[in-house]
């Protein structure tokens, strides 16, 4: 434990209050707890998170050791102003609520906060209650000679104690469910892993405060989940596109949940959050957990399209005030779109100041760096990066959300064994990450039939190498990742390189170089990332388009 900030000042006789996680979802809790007059005692185990500095005492401690956890509460408590401890968007609600039991604090018994957060323990709690879940299978590891499905297929694979989606997906045969399983076993702490029956149907998030057996539902979203076999979130709005019928029998059965696990029993105080899936058999629960919910949802998106803050809530809950949650203050709708990146080294980000310019934007939250790494994502934590915009209407806020997400563009660095690795991918039956524009076999036959010149040696035309004409993919009407157009992804191209490609589908070959097949190859599989990183590997990257990106 290493107390790296403000260790030895003076506070006055403010209350204390611990919250695991100085990052940046919990960023919110740390300041309205400040707003609310309380001495934050905030503890990370990385000594450089991003809100360590807001802390008004920072603490360097891993969160799984919960042990480490109680020696600060029990020291802080010797002093008579620790109040309670909290966490908001972490998976370590189990450490919070050890602490709080061995203490004496406000909080969810660690039991019914381990039935939270191991995903076996939670299905059980589910079928012993007759909550509405699907079958499922709990393992300690690779099971020796294969594994029998009682339920069949598809299935989904996820390890028993993670969270952010890491580790989970989708598997569709026997071949598929052995890969997904060694894949999940990395993931878990405890290398113990649970197989469930795969839940059709659109998902949706839920935020919750727990008082003494009673619950306050603060929002409901819908999740927008893309990539299969991987669940990735790449967006989410609130409030849910739902009647009020469908969205009495969601919350109906996210409350059975929560009473089955055991947080809303008498003595249980704090927060649940749940992701539930309207399914052909009606709502089933997909999880539960005993904290407020991370993706910037808790923090952010039910504040703006609500006016509730379920984060103060959480904070009242915790030091043992009733939570308050008041009613809606206003009928917004707020949408949160992500930003993703095909793999590569990142040279350049560009367009943020004008994302963040658009019309009712309020955040952008950038991950990827210049110099760093970026992936497909896997996982709810590797995406590049998150938009929210709020708006008086959803098709207003969902705009917005959408137009600042293609705003930003990620330039790649050229040459790059993994991002030529990713765009010479061939097997497209079988192909992961998924091509960028699904194009069917007429259109990937008239690309086989488009020349591929290689370029000549010395200067191209002044206006750049000129576009092989492809108008069965440009007139296609498909759209990328993020729903870009073809055109709108030729753009994008010109806007990175700096070359004034000439409109598709009839731009002829003017004086120069010319940008054929593998260009046009480029684009459907990796977009328009894929597409610059070929004219730079062609013509070299020294053209800047608006080199070194810009700043928020």
């Amino acid at each position: 434990m290493e107390n790296t900030r403000k260790g030895g000042r003076q506070e006055g006789r403010r209350k204390q209050l611990i919250i695991l996680g100085a990052g940046i979802m919990q960023g919110p809790a740390i300041s309205i707890a400040k707003e609310m007059g309380l001495e934050t005692v905030v503890a990370d185990g990385d000594g450089g998170a991003l809100y360590a500095p807001l802390a008004d005492r920072f603490e360097r401690i891993d969160l799984k050791d919960k042990e480490g956890v109680e020696a600060l509460a029990r020291d802080l408590k010797a002093g008579g102003r620790l109040a309670g401890i909290m966490t908001a968007g972490t998976d370590f609600s189990a450490t919070v609520a050890w602490v709080a039991e061995r203490l004496g604090l406000p909080g969810i018994p660690y039991e019914t906060a381990l039935n939270a957060s191991d995903k076996g323990r939670m299905r059980l709690c589910f079928k012993q209650a007759g909550v509405p879940s699907p079958e499922f299978l709990t393992l300690d590891g690779m099971p020796p000679g294969g594994l029998s499905l009682p339920f069949g297929f598809p299935a989904v694979v996820k390890p028993a104690d993670n969270m952010g989606g890491r580790g989970c997906r989708r598997a569709d045969s026997p071949g598929e469910l052995e890969s997904a399983l060694s894949g999940a076993v990395k993931f878990s702490r405890k290398g113990r892993v649970i197989v469930e029956e795969y839940m059709d149907g659109p998902e949706f998030s839920v935020d919750a405060l727990v008082f003494h057996g009673e619950i306050t539902i603060c929002g409901l979203a819908d999740r927008h989940i893309c990539f299969p076999p991987y669940f990735i979130e790449m967006g989410h709005t609130m409030p849910a596109a739902l009647g009020e019928k469908e969205a009495a029998s969601l919350l109906g059965v996210f409350t059975e949940g929560a009473r089955a696990l055991g947080l809303l029993d008498k003595d249980a105080v704090g927060a649940a959050k749940g992701d539930i899936k309207l399914t052909p058999r009606g709502p089933m629960v997909g999880e539960i957990a005993a904290r407020l919910s991370g993706g910037y949802m808790s923090g952010w998106t039910y504040p703006y399209a609500s006016g509730v803050e379920p984060t103060r809530g959480a904070i009242r809950a915790a030091i043992g005030l009733r939570p308050d949650c008041p009613g809606a203050a206003r009928s917004w709708t707020c949408a949160e779109r992500a930003f993703i990146s095909i793999p590569g080294k990142v040279r350049s980000v560009h367009g943020l100041r004008d994302a963040k310019a658009a019309p009712y934007v309020k955040d952008l939250f950038l991950r990827a760096s210049e110099g760093g790494r970026a992936d497909f994502p896997e996982n709810n934590v590797s995406k590049c990066g998150n938009v929210i915009a709020a708006a008086p209407d959803r098709e207003s806020a969902a705009e917005a959300a959408d137009f600042a997400a293609r705003a930003v563009l990620i330039r790649l660095e050229a040459p790059d064994k993994a991002t030529a690795a990713f765009l010479d991918a061939k097997d497209r039956a079988a192909l992961w990450p998924p091509a960028a524009f699904p194009v069917g076999p007429a259109v990937v036959s008239a690309l086989e039939r488009l020349p591929d010149p290689a370029p000549r040696a010395g200067v191209s035309a002044p206006a750049g190498p000129a576009l092989v004409p492809f108008p069965d993919f440009a007139e296609s009407g498909l759209r990328d990742y993020a729903g870009r157009s073809v055109e709108e992804s030729l753009d994008a191209v010109r806007s990175l390189t700096g070359f004034s490609l000439p409109p598709a589908p009839s731009g002829g070959a003017a004086a120069g170089d010319l940008l054929g097949r593998r260009f046009w190859a480029a684009l459907i599989r990796g977009a328009y990332q894929g597409a610059a990183y070929i004219v730079d590997l062609l013509y070299g990257n020294s053209r800047s388009g608006g080199a070194g990106g810009d700043d928020l």
